[in-house]
C-alpha cells in the first residue's frame, strides 16, 4: 500500500472539510431565498426603526399555515423579511427602542433585539428540509442577531417587557388589499393575551416609509427580476399569433422566468385577448386568441422576493389595425408626457401642479374619441402607477413626493369594452437625483418596433399542432379509459436549422362518441 505525502493528506482533508461545509450550508438554507442582502443591511434597518420608536416593536413572521393548498410555497411576511432577511416559518422579532444620547441603559436589562426561531425538529426536517434553529452553533453569524432564542420563550420575554414598558408597537390590522389580515390581528390578539393593559401602537407607517427607498441590493434584485421579465415579453412578441391560447403565451413566459432563476411570479400572469384586454386583472387565460385581437400582456417575474411589473400590448396577427394603433398611440403619448416630467418632487396624486397622473389623464382626455365622439378620459380607469419591491404594490402614498431610490411603475391605459379594445403600457423606473433610470427600456414600446419584431419572428418560426381523441378498455376489468387533448409544438429557425423551442399540452373537448375496443 502506498501512502500520500502528509501535505497532500492535509490538503485533501481541508478540501473535504470545505466541501462538507459547503454542502451543509446549502442544505441548511432549504427554505431561504436564493440570494439575500448582507446581515449588516438588515441590522441597519432595524437600527433605523429602533431610533423612531419609543416602545418595543413586537412582530411575527408568517406561520406557514396561512395556506392549505398543496401547491403553497412559503414566503415570508414582507415587513418581517425586510427587517430580518429570514424566510422561514414561525419566527418572531423583538426590537427595543434605541437608547437616548448619553444613556447607557434603561429599565430593560436584556438584549436590544431578539430573533425567535422554532426549536430544532429533525422529524419535520426529513419532510421539509433543514431549518435554522436557536441551537445551531453559528446561528448568530448566519442571522446577524446576537441573541436568537426559541420561539416558545417569546411570550415570557414579552411579559417581562410589559413590566418595563407600558406600551408595545406592532403592525395593527386593517382590511385592505394585501393588508395582512388576519395575520396582523392574530399578533395583536396574542399581545392582548400576554398583557391586556398594554395597548399596542401602530408601527406600520414607520416600516413602510423605510421600505419606499430601496437599498443598492434591493435595486440589484429588482433589476434581475425586470430583465427576466423583459426576456419573457420578447419571447411573447416572437411567438404571438392568432390560434394560440392565452395560457400558452403565459406558459412560455413563466418558463423563461424559471429558467433564468426566478423563484415565483410577482403576481398572477395577465394575458388578455380581445374582450379580455379590457379587464384589468384578468387571470383566467382561457381564450383562444383570434385574428384581429389585441392582447394585453401584464406579466412580471420575481427574483429573491422582489417583483417587477411590466405590460405590453400586442396585435395578435402582428399588425395593429388603424383603430388599435390610434388608441395605442394615445396611451404611448401619455406615457411619454409623464416621462418628460418625471423627477423627484413630482407625485401620483389625482390633482395638483405636481401630479404626474394629471399629466397622463389630460393627455388621454385631449387625444382621440370613442365611437360616439366622447373623450377617452372616462376609459382611463386606474392610477398612473405604484411602487414596486418585496410586494408588486409596495408601500407608497400616491400623494407623497417621489424621491431618489424609489422604484415605481408608469402604466397609463385605455379600456373600451364596447370595442373589445384595451391598451396598457407599463414600465419600471428608478428615481434618481435628477430624473430617472429607465429600467425596462430594453423592451420596445414603439408600435412599429413591435410589429417589426413580430414580423421577423413570423418568418423564422413554425407551429405544429397534434390532436388526439382516444378511447380504450383495460384488460382486467373492462373499464374504459379516454384521453383527448392537443400538443402544440413551436419551432424556430436558428442559423438555418429548425429547432423545437417549446411544447405545450392542453385538454380538448371530445370531438365525438367513439367505440372502445
Amino acid at each position: 500500500m502506498r501512502f500520500a505525502p502528509e501535505s497532500s493528506v492535509r490538503a485533501m482533508g481541508m478540501a473535504g472539510l470545505a466541501l462538507l461545509l459547503a454542502c451543509a450550508s446549502h442544505v441548511s438554507l432549504a427554505q431561504q431565498r436564493r440570494e439575500r442582502e448582507p446581515n449588516e443591511v438588515y441590522a441597519a434597518r432595524r437600527a433605523r426603526l429602533a431610533a423612531q420608536t419609543d416602545a418595543p416593536v413586537i412582530l411575527w413572521g408568517f406561520t406557514g399555515r396561512e395556506e392549505i393548498s398543496q401547491s403553497y410555497i412559503f414566503a415570508q411576511e414582507d415587513n418581517f423579511y425586510y427587517l430580518t432577511g429570514h424566510n422561514e416559518e414561525e419566527a418572531g422579532l423583538v426590537i427595543l427602542p434605541a437608547l437616548k444620547a448619553g444613556q447607557v441603559r434603561d429599565s430593560w436589562d436584556g438584549p436590544r433585539e431578539i430573533l425567535f426561531l422554532p426549536a430544532k425538529d429533525p422529524g419535520k426536517e426529513k419532510w421539509n428540509g433543514v431549518r435554522l434553529a436557536p441551537s445551531d452553533p453559528d446561528i448568530s453569524s448566519r442571522t446577524g442577531f446576537a441573541s436568537v432564542q426559541p420561539f416558545g420563550e417569546m411570550r415570557a420575554v414579552v411579559e417581562k417587557l410589559a413590566r418595563a414598558y407600558r406600551k408595545f408597537a406592532t403592525i395593527l390590522p386593517f382590511e385592505k388589499e394585501l393588508g395582512g389580515y388576519p395575520h396582523e390581528k392574530a399578533v395583536v390578539d396574542w399581545l392582548q393575551l400576554v398583557d391586556s393593559s398594554v395597548k399596542p401602537k401602530d408601527i406600520r407607517g414607520v416600516i413602510e416609509t423605510l421600505r419606499m427607498t430601496k437599498s443598492p441590493g434591493e435595486i440589484a434584485f429588482l433589476k434581475k427580476a425586470i430583465n427576466l421579465s423583459l426576456d419573457a415579453h420578447l419571447e411573447a412578441m416572437k411567438m404571438m399569433r392568432a390560434g394560440l391560447y392565452e395560457y400558452q403565451v403565459g406558459a412560455k413566459m413563466l418558463e423563461v422566468h424559471a429558467m433564468g432563476g426566478s423563484e415565483a411570479e410577482g403576481y398572477a400572469p395577465i394575458v388578455g385577448a380581445g374582450p379580455n384586454s379590457t379587464v384589468l386583472h384578468y387571470d383566467k387565460l382561457a381564450r383562444k386568441i383570434a385574428d384581429g385581437d389585441i392582447v394585453v400582456i401584464d406579466v412580471g417575474a420575481q427574483f429573491s422576493g422582489y417583483s417587477s411589473d411590466i405590460t405590453r400590448t400586442l396585435p395578435a396577427n402582428g399588425k395593429f389595425t388603424p383603430r388599435q394603433r390610434e388608441i395605442y398611440d394615445v396611451v404611448l403619448g401619455a406615457q411619454n408626457a409623464v416621462f418628460a416630467a418625471l423627477k423627484p418632487g413630482m407625485n401620483y396624486c389625482k390633482s395638483g401642479d405636481k401630479s404626474l397622473y394629471k399629466i397622463s389623464y389630460d393627455y388621454i382626455n385631449s387625444h382621440g374619441k370613442d365611437l360616439h365622439g366622447k373623450r377617452l378620459g372616462q376609459y382611463y380607469i386606474h392610477g398612473l402607477g405604484h411602487n414596486i419591491g418585496l410586494d408588486v404594490h409596495d408601500p407608497g402614498d400616491y400623494c407623497q413626493p417621489l424621491a431618489p431610490g424609489m422604484v415605481v411603475t408608469v402604466e397609463p391605459g385605455i379600456y373600451i369594452p364596447e370595442e373589445n379594445l384595451g391598451v396598457r403600457i407599463e414600465d419600471d423606473l428608478l428615481i434618481t437625483d435628477s430624473g430617472f433610470e429607465f429600467l425596462s427600456e430594453r423592451l420596445p414600446r414603439d408600435p412599429a418596433d413591435i410589429e417589426k419584431i413580430m414580423a421577423a419572428a413570423g418568418k423564422s418560426q413554425a407551429v405544429a399542432e397534434f390532436y388526439w381523441d382516444f378511447v380504450a378498455k383495460f384488460r382486467k376489468d373492462g373499464s374504459p379509459i379516454t384521453t383527448h387533448g392537443r400538443e402544440t409544438q413551436l419551432y424556430r429557425s436558428e442559423k438555418g436549422v429548425w429547432r423545437l423551442v417549446h411544447v405545450h399540452y392542453s385538454g380538448m373537448p371530445v370531438t365525438g362518441q367513439r367505440e372502445g375496443f
